[in-house]
């Protein structure tokens, strides 16, 4: 084949789909972030039955402590994974690196899903979720940022908020599921039974899922951006890159920081906080969780387009500025007035606040970091935040709870990373990045 068919093969490859293939590329890369953030999502809902099977302590909140502690080590995996698998996806090409996340994450589900109790093998236990733990997290670690940077590159002009919205969209759609999941297990089964082996199965339906999503994933395209590039980075050269954008990085670590807080905040630890807190019945519980799901699923693509059309700062600034000042004022209000109700109003609320600024933020981090190193640096950035922050929601949380006897600590905690947030939208767009961000 002489080379000027190469190119023409290559272009015709990455010549941008039109109508229906245009919706199927969309879920075809964002299937992956659906296994990942439902097995997520169940790890944290089952926090209690996971502790008690797992994590015998001598008290539940030492058991709870442990299981979220477990929860959190795989998020400090994920600043690992940004830099070596998302070198590799930046110099491979984004398909095949899709397609090798999937795969590392598949291994840390079934982990979970399949490892005996501690009752069964004593101390392997907590070790093997453990691992599973690490290597869901070194997956994750590049996940969002492929698929977010595929997005990008696909997107029509003028639509890249719209299209990279998608990325956290689909998350959604994997709350939704496992909350309804949840739901009817606990209205078809006793709860002797879902703490016994019962919490498993949504495990073992996530383990199943997994082949149907490598398959879709296989027929993915590569981008028509990432083939345009003459050359593709090495690993050093993406150190090197790294290293001199580290003011970039850092800037969009911070900006993430509402966002991964307040998602982890609404959804992941929302049934504990129901159930634990104010005890509400593990089925109201799972339906306030559900409705953040569709929340999210409905202002994530709305308020992306609108940043398409306004600009990413402004719906930036406003959101996390609202998060900032009403965070623990409205969690203060639903301690003094606790009910099924009223935790629906306030999530909803704490759920718009979070799709609206990640509806503009996401997009912003692929628009900020340099082409030849965006996976890398898009991952590496999300990573720090969700790993230092948010994380270590679900434990801070309960800790905070405990230390402080404020029931609605966990709010300052939302406000606070509202803060550091809008102080970085200011930083970026109106600070030391502007130019960068002015250029890409």
């Amino acid at each position: 084949m002489t080379s000027q068919t190469t190119v023409a093969a290559r272009a015709a490859t990455a010549a941008p789909a039109r109508g229906p293939s245009k919706l199927g590329a969309v879920i075809r890369v964002t299937s992956g972030n659906f296994i990942e953030m439902y097995d997520f999502f169940l790890f944290g809902f089952y926090a209690n039955q996971i502790a008690g099977a797992f994590f015998p302590a001598t008290s539940e909140y030492a058991a709870l402590m442990m299981t979220f502690a477990t929860f959190g080590a795989g998020f400090f995996m994920r600043p690992l994974g940004a830099i070596f698998l998302g070198s590799y996806v930046d110099r491979i090409g984004r398909r095949k690196g899709l397609v090798l996340t999937l795969g590392i994450m598949a291994s840390g589900t079934a982990l979970i899903a399949f490892v005996p109790g501690y009752a069964t093998i004593g101390l392997m236990a907590p070790l093997l979720v453990l691992a599973g733990r690490l290597l869901q997290g070194f997956s994750a670690g590049v996940e969002l940022g492929g698929v977010s940077v595929y997005l990008s590159e696909m997107a029509t002009p003028g639509n890249k908020g719209y299209y990279v919205s998608w990325q956290s969209a689909s998350q959604q759609v994997a709350v939704v599921f496992s909350a309804a999941l949840g739901y009817g297990l606990n209205h078809l089964m006793p709860k002797e039974v879902i703490a016994d082996w019962g919490w498993r199965i949504p495990f073992f339906i996530g383990c199943s899922i997994i082949p149907v999503v490598f398959y879709i994933r296989r027929s993915l395209q590569e981008t028509q951006a990432y083939l345009a590039q003459k050359s593709h980075p090495t690993f050093p050269q993406v150190m090197r890159t790294l290293t001199l954008n580290w003011p970039i990085v850092t800037a969009g670590a911070m900006l993430v920081v509402m966002t991964t807080v307040a998602f982890y905040l609404i959804t992941v630890y929302t049934p504990t906080f129901g159930k634990s807190v104010l005890k509400l019945s593990t089925e109201e519980s799972l339906l306030v969780t559900l409705c953040v799901g569709v929340s999210n699923f409905i202002w994530l693509p709305v308020m992306g387009a609108l940043s398409d059309r306004i600009g990413r700062w402004p719906v930036m600034a406003v959101c996390s500025a609202l998060a900032a000042v009403t965070a623990y004022p409205a969690l203060s209000w639903l301690i003094a007035h606790p009910s099924f109700g009223n935790m629906v109003m306030i999530e909803l609320w704490l759920s718009f606040l979070y799709g609206s600024y990640n509806g503009a933020t996401i997009v912003a981090l692929t628009e900020i970091i340099p082409m030849q190193v965006r996976t890398t640096g898009f991952s590496l950035a999300y990573s720090l935040a969700t790993a230092l922050f948010g994380g270590m929601t679900p434990l801070f949380s309960t800790w905070l709870i405990e230390a402080t006897g404020d029931k609605a600590a966990p709010g300052w905690w939302m406000a606070g990373a509202a803060a550091i947030s809008l102080f970085a939208t200011f930083l970026v767009y109106r600070g030391i990045v502007k130019e960068r961000v002015a250029v890409n």
